[in-house]
């Protein structure tokens, strides 16, 4: 379906709904395309193509509101979601913060070239030999006993925004992805991982074979465990988990949250929530970026923003719904399936990278812990306490010393965002990223 046709088919909707009765309306089409391939020692486990298309529509009737989507375009089956969602939104109750952007307040002009869309559809043999690649160097890597598989992948999707306030656009979005699973060891000693690359575009993934190689490399070094006592020490977060505790914060200044009273950090507006020295940023217009779009799904402009200034909480995020709620203008951060309304939602978020490199962050530990994989979510959004399980490496004089396992870290996201120094090795793997980071100390629960 090109972009004119699946204007024309949300623009239709629209109409509908309005001769129908509401007062308005607005629709999102969402185009899929995606390929992917899975192999285990060297044997395919499945090559699989699929395509989806779905469409949502959501009415309003003064501040009542409703959405039905459908993923079957004939006639009578869109006819049929227009009188569902005309019926369900006469008879919900109100909500006095629901509503359309003012015709002032949406995206004007050419849209970005935010370079999201790789116009090449790798072939099937392409993938298979991407996690083919992947999983037999993992497989030559001197220990390792078994494969858990490879898989690699490519997707791309369309979007289309309409809205009876004039508002109406499309962006693509591609993704292209390889990874394999491995294992080392025998019987009760085994150990398990992973390594995995993701891009907008195929010719920016990491090679295959270097992937692989990663992977078996990390699962040697996990061999052979040891528990250490309880204690309290510095704990450091390697960048595959460090992203987890951006994440965290992410769901604290949502602006779904604070509305409801329900964040550990609703109080904290232009406080001091990090050391001085960590900026942490939104962008949804970094080139290539996992998450880039254009404008957000209610059709407000959006760009760079600060939401932790030198250590400062700055912002909230907000789509219009919650900036009505607190009296507040939007952040642009709107998101939305064809299924649901809008909610706020952060695009490309990371905090920049700090001074130290990751060798002297460790370096300056005495003893501690090495944090490579988490486990459980002993999270509490109401009161930032935090325990979770745990594996990775002791620390001992500045040195990697071994691994260890059966870990629980444990303090409150609070002390440890105010405990918090990054190294200077902040890659862009995630939607959210961050670099290796420490906390100067908390609660390690072992033996």
């Amino acid at each position: 379906m090109t972009s004119t046709n699946a204007q024309d088919l949300l623009d239709g909707l629209i109409a509908k709904a309005k001769a129908r009765g509401a007062d308005a309306a607005d629709a999102v089409l969402v185009n899929v395309t995606a390929l992917s391939h899975a192999e285990r020692f060297g044997k395919p486990e499945h090559l699989e193509r699929a395509e989806s298309r779905d469409a949502g529509l959501r009415v309003f009737f003064g501040k009542q509101q409703a959405v039905a989507s459908s993923n079957d375009w004939d006639a009578a089956s869109l006819d049929e979601m227009v009188d569902r969602a005309i019926a369900m939104a006469r008879v919900v109750p109100e909500d006095p913060n629901c509503g359309l952007a003012d015709p002032d307040q949406l995206f004007q002009g050419e849209a970005p070239n935010l370079d999201t869309h790789d116009p090449e559809e790798p072939s099937a043999e392409v993938l298979i030999a991407r996690a083919h690649d992947a999983e037999q160097a993992a497989l030559a890597v001197k220990g390792v006993t078994n494969s858990e598989g490879a898989e690699a992948s490519w997707s791309n999707s369309e979007v289309t925004l309409a809205a009876s306030n004039g508002f109406n656009a499309t962006y693509a979005i591609s993704r292209h992805g390889v990874g394999v699973s491995i294992v080392a060891g025998e019987g009760t000693e085994m150990e398990r991982d992973y390594e995995f690359s993701s891009a907008v575009y195929g010719a920016d993934l990491d090679d295959s074979e270097t992937v692989g190689r990663a992977a078996g490399e990390r699962v040697m070094k996990r061999l052979n465990p040891r528990k250490v006592a309880t204690t309290t020490a510095p704990v450091v977060f390697d960048p595959r988990v460090s992203h987890g505790l951006l994440g965290h914060f992410a769901g604290a200044i949502n602006g779904s949250g604070i509305a409801r009273g329900t964040s550990f950090l609703k109080d904290s507006m232009g406080e001091q929530v990090f050391t001085s020295d960590i900026t942490i940023i939104d962008d949804p217009h970094r080139q290539r970026g996992l998450r880039s779009k254009p404008f957000d799904a209610e059709g407000i402009p959006n760009g760079r923003r600060k939401f932790v200034d030198n250590g400062v909480l700055t912002s909230w995020v907000l789509d219009l719904r919650t900036a009505r709620q607190l009296g507040l203008k939007t952040t642009g951060n709107a998101s939305r399936g064809v299924s649901g309304a809008p909610s706020p939602s952060l695009t490309n978020f990371y905090m920049e990278p700090g001074t130290l490199s990751r060798e002297a962050l460790i370096g300056e530990i005495e003893n501690g812990f090495y944090v490579t994989e988490l486990m459980g979510f002993g999270i509490s959004g109401l009161t930032g306490d935090y325990s979770r399980g745990a594996a990775g490496f002791w620390i001992e004089n500045g040195e990697i010393a071994y691994p260890v396992s059966e870990i629980t870290i444990a303090s409150n996201l609070k002390d440890m965002y105010l405990d918090l120094t990054a190294a200077d090795d902040l890659a862009f793997r995630y939607g959210s990223n961050a670099p290796t980071l420490r906390i100067g100390s908390m609660t390690i629960a072992g033996e």
